[in-house]
């Protein structure tokens, strides 16, 4: 039963936990928008990418779905590490954690400022200087709605995202369809050269495959659910695996699509790394200006669908972090009525806005694209996105751990899945920090973040034997089974 003791109560179905895993990733914010940026590196191959990236993710995958059969608490990462590796790697991965969904909200409000005044552009079509609101105006407004959202039963949040991204993937695949049947762009029509990579470097592959990886960031978000979902031993693993399956087929394919609806050639390459929003460009050739208006609304819709996933799980880490003993006791307190963390919720939004707020007013990060709110979402997006790889890597050691201890029946054959899942990790992470010292540069930040919660960690040893303790009494040891 829901109530200010701190326990959720055991009531969500399948379908909306894979919704929140769905939502988190936003396929209609990552087709729109991260395929641009590996033109220059990869060129024409990008749909090849996607697939060597969709390898990466299953490995990673793995470690979530092993782990989940065994142990489910709101602290996803932050519970499952701490259960299988220990609690100062428990506390580290779920401090990590907590600083990559509070980034990710903090980005895709940008996001959806960027979005909205793309939408506003689209509806004065032939304006020579289109009217645009201070992108701070959307991303405020978006913040408001999330206070009623996240506040509300997650059954209401669930359903509320199911519907941004069924929107957004109805159309997908429409326009994915009409790509093909026309043949894609009149200049080089279905060119399946595109999953070749003859003439590109590891470096450049690599570096590519991490901004795909990128894409599926948010996958295991349904893993926070643990503690609310029906039959979570079963139904969790399977939200994980069908996100990464559903999510891995929709961006190759519709990456496919978009790589021929624009052309192969040099031409089309350049009009595919120029578009700001790749769907409504190639809907406005292949389906007309309606369709093109509706899909940049489901990227508006797709973008605060995104944060709202954030937002309901770095507040569900930071209620289950406080609940265990870091952070004010009021965090970890549920509120009686809806059975959420209202309080934490509170939190992650003042901060989100606050940092948002910042950015406008001072026109930093400026990362050059032109876009102050774009500028923002890829800069705040990737100090989140390298926290997650550390996490990521958390895991992967966790299950590599549980399989050697002997105390569950998993072969150990299986050992070789997570080991293939941290080389991943290490080259996504070596990918992300090469290059010139910049001590404000996303990585960096990213890092100092995790450093940050390492020393938390070091030089607080009896909250971390306390969460430890509160750890081992809630999940207690795993099955054989």
């Amino acid at each position: 039963m829901s109530g200010n003791d701190g326990k959720t109560s055991r009531k969500l179905k399948l379908w909306e936990a894979l919704a929140l895993s769905l939502g988190l990733m936003g396929p209609t914010l990552a087709m729109g928008g991260n395929g641009q940026g590996l033109i220059d590196s990869v060129g024409k191959a990008i749909p090849l990418v996607f697939v060597f990236g969709l390898v990466g993710v299953a490995l990673i995958a793995y470690g979530f779905i092993r782990l989940t059969r065994y142990y489910n608490h709101a602290g996803s990462a932050y519970a499952l590490v701490g259960a299988t590796v220990g609690p100062r790697a428990g506390f580290f991965s779920g401090f990590a954690l907590l600083g990559t969904y509070v980034f990710f909200s903090i980005c895709t409000l940008a996001a959806l400022g960027a979005f909205a005044n793309a939408l506003l552009a689209a509806l004065q079509h032939g304006a020579d200087k289109p009217y645009q609101l201070p992108w701070i105006v959307p991303a405020l407004a978006g913040a408001l709605l999330s206070v009623y959202f996240s506040t509300r039963d997650t059954r209401t949040i669930s359903k509320v995202l199911l519907l941004v991204e069924g929107i957004g993937i109805v159309f997908m695949i429409i326009l994915t369809a009409t790509i093909f049947a026309k043949g894609g762009a009149p200049t080089t029509h279905v060119d399946f050269s595109s999953f070749s990579l003859d003439g590109v470097g590891f470096q450049a592959v690599a570096a590519a495959v991490v901004a795909a990886f990128l894409s599926w960031a948010g996958f295991e978000g349904c893993a926070t659910l643990g503690e609310e979902t029906d039959d979570p031993k079963r139904n969790i693993p399977l939200a994980l695996l069908g996100s990464v399956v559903l999510t891995g087929a929709l961006f190759v394919i519709v990456m496919f699509a978009q790589t021929i609806g624009f052309g192969t050639d040099a031409a089309g390459l350049a009009a595919f790394k120029g578009s700001g929003n790749t769907l409504g460009a190639l809907a406005e050739t292949y389906l007309g200006r309606p369709v093109a208006l509706i899909l940049i609304f489901s990227a508006v819709l797709a973008a605060f669908g995104s944060h709202l996933s954030s937002v309901a799980t770095a507040s569900r880490l930071l209620f289950a972090l406080s609940r265990d003993g870091f952070g004010p006791r009021i965090l970890g307190a549920l509120d009686s009525r809806h059975g959420q963390p209202r309080n934490a919720v509170w939190v992650v939004l003042a901060v989100t806005a606050i940092v948002d707020l910042i950015a406008n007013l001072t026109g930093r990060p400026n990362i050059g694209t032109g876009d102050l709110a774009i500028d923002a979402y890829f800069h705040f997006a990737i100090i989140g996105s390298v926290c997650l790889m550390v996490v990521y890597l958390m895991v992967e050691v966790g299950v590599t751990r549980l399989i050697l201890s002997g105390q569950v029946a998993i072969p150990k054959w299986e050992l070789v899945i997570p080991v293939l899942g941290m080389a991943v990790i290490v080259t996504a992470l070596y990918f992300n920090l090469v290059g010139p010292f910049d001590p404000f540069a996303a990585p960096v930040l990213a890092l100092a973040w995790c450093a940050l919660g390492l020393l938390v960690t070091l030089c607080a040893p009896s909250m971390v034997r306390s969460i430890g303790n509160r750890l081992a009494g809630e999940l207690g040891a795993p099955s054989k089974s």
